[in-house]
């Protein structure tokens, strides 16, 4: 693998023939979640059996935490004690209307890492999956509905809703587009309900979801891998060759 500067970020590049993401095939882009280092999906690309053209992108967030747990960054800011408090109350409708502030300049901030990457790393049309965990995955999801850039995929792993009204207006620009979807029953943070209330406005736009749940917490367990590997085979390589 390989280390570069993107945009103001710090990415991490592998993949490719050479393992150092040469090559000019597909491209994936994976965020890690809130208070992870900015390597913490690193070593998923090992778990997935995908050809050996395929390159991986996965982009360290902008702001760093200092909360004493290693290089723990963050895409934008979170108030802990209120999504408990929301987790707790059952008021997870209201905070999906939100827009985070910090959401926006994320936002920003990697479109320009994605022109560059699809310019640098010479990636084909429609060969681009755009995915992440958690925080990650939400800022996934407001990329392909803030961009008209052609993907062939998005993949949201433990995530949530956000953004309600301008994601639901969004949406059916992207119709057609296929997302992976997984979340775990017993997620103590981000609430399994309103994972399911996500799933159901993505497929009513018209998007089809492979979705899997899982028993278990705010994870990604073998069975989330297994069908992610699936999801990246089937949308990158949807015609035999």
């Amino acid at each position: 693998m390989r280390h570069e500067h993107l945009a103001g970020l710090d990415v991490c590049i592998t993949g490719g023939v050479d393992r150092q993401g040469s090559g000019d095939g597909p491209l994936v882009v994976l965020l890690h979640g809130f208070g992870a280092p900015g390597d913490d999906l690193v070593a998923l690309w090992r778990y997935l059996n995908v050809p050996d053209e395929v390159r991986f992108l996965f982009p360290a967030a902008p702001l760093e935490l200092g909360m004493g747990f290693g290089n723990a960054r963050a895409w934008w800011m979170l108030d802990m004690e209120r999504l408990t408090q929301a987790r707790a109350q059952g008021q997870w409708d209201a905070l999906s209307l939100e827009i985070p502030r910090g959401l926006p300049p994320a936002r920003t901030q990697m479109q320009d890492v994605l022109s560059l990457a699809l310019e640098t790393l010479s990636v084909p049309t429609r060969s681009l999956i755009l995915g992440g965990f958690s925080q990650g995955a939400m800022l996934a999801t407001d990329l392909a509905l803030h961009t008209d850039l052609p993907l062939a995929g998005l993949a949201l792993l433990s995530g949530t809703l956000i953004a309600k009204q301008e994601w639901l207006t969004r949406l059916p620009t992207r119709q057609g587009l296929r997302v992976f979807q997984s979340h775990g029953t017993d997620d103590p943070i981000l609430s399994f309900s309103m994972a399911e209330q996500l799933r159901e406005h993505i497929q009513t736009a018209g998007l089809p979801v492979s979705w899997v749940e899982f028993r278990g917490g705010h994870e990604i367990p073998i069975q989330v891998l297994k069908g992610l590997e699936a999801f990246l085979q089937a949308s990158l390589y949807p015609y035999p060759h």
